[in-house]
Formats: C-alpha cells, structure tokens, sequence
C-alpha cells in the first residue's frame, strides 16, 4: 500500500535537509518504487536520459561502499543507498559543456530524487566525496558511465526537516540585468 503524499513543493525544497542519522525502520517498496518512478521523470537535454541509479540494500555493500565515500559510515545505516550514474555522451550543450553535459542531468536527477524522497519523510544526503573509479570498480559500472553522487535513503533517527535561516540575502543571491 503506498503512502499518502501530502506536502507541497515548496515545503520539500524549504525543509530538505542532509540526513547523517538513520533509523532502522524499512522503507515500503512501494514507496521506493514511486521515488524511483517520479524521478525517472525529471528532464534531461535533449530528452537523452543517460543516467541510471544503482540501489544498494546488502548492510556488507553498504558498508564497503560507506568507505569509498570517505569513510562516511553514517551511509551505511539507511536501508539504501543509491548511486546516481550518467553516460559519458558526446553532446555540446550550449557549446561549451562538452561531455560534461551528462553530469548536468545526473544532478537534475539526484536532486529530484531528494525532493520525493522527502516528500515521504525520507531523510537523503548528497555524497559528493567518493572515488569515481572505486566506486565504478566496486558496483560494476562500465567504463563510459561515470558516478555523480550518492545518497542514503532511510527515515531520520531525529526530527531535522526544518527551514534554514542560514542562506544568504535574495538581494545578495540576485543579480538583474548584469554581474
């Protein structure tokens, strides 16, 4: 039975946080597969979808994979852990991205899949310290794939989704017209 969905966008991206403690409670598979099929949905340029997630459940992959991130054990504890992975494609967006292009779609990706994943009350956390080639090494990713993140995905063990105050001024943040 899948949960009710109740919060608005805004609220997600207001109250997201990044989650370094979990609880031990499952997540229904249901649940996961309705984060997983809403963030397939995101855009990527030129409708190429080059990126795949990898789910990583066994606690010994965690745990083995929490340590090609920089030894950040925390991972390990959430149910799952998923590695965001996009294909090195020969595309030159705008003309100056080069095949870096598909680590702009990666990212579209690991950023819609926090947002849903908070939706449900999931706690996530951006993990952008890792070794591309270990971590490619140990999940059998082929060589022309390349890894943009990780993310933990579990219920946080202490209520943490509230906004920050710390961000700095819209007046600084916005520049009209010109630098």
């Amino acid at each position: 039975m899948q949960e009710e969905k109740s919060m608005e966008t805004r609220d997600a991206i207001l109250t997201r946080r990044s989650v370094r403690t979990y609880d031990s409670r499952p997540i229904p598979d249901a649940v996961l597969t309705d984060i997983f099929d809403v963030t397939r949905q995101a855009p990527s340029g030129s409708n190429r979808e080059p990126t795949r997630l990898v789910i990583v459940k066994q606690p010994e992959r965690k745990s083995e994979l929490a340590k090609l991130c920089s030894n950040q054990t925390f991972i390990a504890q959430a149910p799952i852990v998923v590695a965001v992975v996009v294909k090195t494609l020969s595309y030159n967006r705008g003309n100056y991205m080069g095949t870096s292009s598909s680590l702009v779609d990666g990212a579209i990706i690991l950023d819609h899949l926090t947002l849903i994943a908070r939706d449900y009350g999931l706690g996530t956390c951006w993990i952008g310290a890792f070794d591309n080639f270990e971590v490619k090494q140990f999940l059998g990713i082929p060589n022309d794939w390349n890894v943009v993140g990780l993310t933990p995905i579990g219920y946080p063990s202490k209520d943490v989704f509230e906004p920050t105050a710390k961000r700095m001024p819209l007046e600084e943040f916005i520049k009209e017209e010109q630098w």
